[in-house]
């Protein structure tokens, strides 16, 4: 009973004997491509789940409410409400639904987040779908905060320190695309390939999918070692029937971590790699598109939504197949071995 959140006009005044207010509205900031405005960043929900747990702990504050409190600009208030309704899933253990309920109470209406484009935006990202996606990457061991690294989460995702993000731990790294040479250009850094190999060395990545225009050759990648696949489809658009399989099979027989990349390594990437995760976790396009942003702001933008919406059903039910198929070879595999049990004797000496 200790723990509120409150859109106030005017910030409180402070030294209330049994309240202490917060706000992080002008500390939490999300930096926008065009028209997006969040949800914030994995590095900020971390940052402000150690800062409330901090509060929280606080011998000065042990007697007193603790209020999150946010302005009257929609935008933070969506983010602010995002947070603390993402510390409450992670480390209050409610349920998304009861989270986004509480949000909501008093008949507030906030902002659905949108892709990094500008014009009429056609597809909603609700707090509901942000609030199950960071439920479920607890659920399926995506995010752990007991492990996570925010500094080199904040160091890597620079572009001038190669601009990528983990999507799932171990398994999919989405980056930027490398250039024939390490330079600058118009203020933006560009990376050879070779600018990679240490940290992809380092972190068991083995394969590495190109789905933008050769703007390097894959004889780097391959005679370092790694695979090297292209899966060329255009700038903003959506992939083929055949991208798509010969993408999502690739990432299930790869023995390591795939980075993958396009131009940006935000559109086309986060495209494919959300086909990843809602046939093999089952997660619903929304679900998906929240945690691939949360992890790398701008992800899957315009039509690419759409696509994986309409895609949905039909990559659950090849998931379904899937494992199905995975238990059986797991099945006959044990029969194989108990059938083999039968055959050995003992031979009296």
């Amino acid at each position: 009973d200790r723990l509120y959140f409150a859109i106030l006009c005017q910030k409180p005044k402070s030294g209330a004997a049994d309240t202490h207010y917060f706000c992080i509205d002008d500390e939490f900031v999300y930096e926008n491509f065009y028209a997006d405005f969040g949800p914030l960043n994995l590095a900020m929900v971390y940052r402000y789940c150690c800062k409330l747990n901090k509060k929280l702990k606080s011998f000065s504050l042990i007697r007193k409410k603790i209020i999150h409190y946010t302005g009257f600009d929609q935008k933070k208030q969506a983010n602010a409400a995002f947070l603390i309704g993402s510390y409450a899933i992670i480390y209050l253990r409610e349920s998304p639904e009861d989270v986004y309920r509480l949000i909501m109470a008093g008949s507030i209406s906030y902002p659905p987040f949108r892709d990094a484009s500008f014009g009429t935006c056609s597809f909603h990202l609700t707090l509901l779908d942000c609030f199950h996606a960071i439920n479920k990457a607890l659920q399926y061991g995506f995010l752990d905060f007991n492990t996570f690294d925010v500094n080199e989460y904040e160091h890597y995702e620079r572009a001038e320190n190669g601009d990528f993000n983990w999507i799932i731990p171990n398994k999919f790294i989405a980056f930027s695309g490398p250039h024939s040479r390490s330079k600058i250009e118009n203020g933006y850094p560009l990376h050879a390939p070779e600018a990679y190999f240490p940290y992809f060395g380092k972190h068991k990545v083995t394969t590495i999918i190109r789905l933008n225009k050769k703007l390097y050759d894959a004889k780097r990648f391959t005679d370092a070692g790694f695979e090297h696949f292209d899966l060329f489809f255009a700038d903003g658009s959506t992939p083929s029937d055949t991208i798509v399989k010969t993408f999502l099979n690739i990432c299930e027989n790869a023995e390591g971590a795939i980075a993958v990349h396009c131009k940006a390594g935000l559109g086309r990437t986060g495209t494919l790699i959300a086909c990843y995760i809602m046939k093999h976790y089952r997660m619903t396009a929304a679900e998906t598109i929240a945690w691939i942003r949360i992890n790398r702001p701008g992800s899957v933008i315009g039509p690419q939504q759409h696509f994986l919406r309409d895609k949905q059903a039909e990559l659950w039910t090849e998931g379904d197949i899937f494992r199905a198929k995975l238990k059986g070879n797991h099945k006959i595999a044990v029969t194989r071995i108990l059938s083999g049990v039968d055959d050995i004797s003992i031979n009296d000496t």
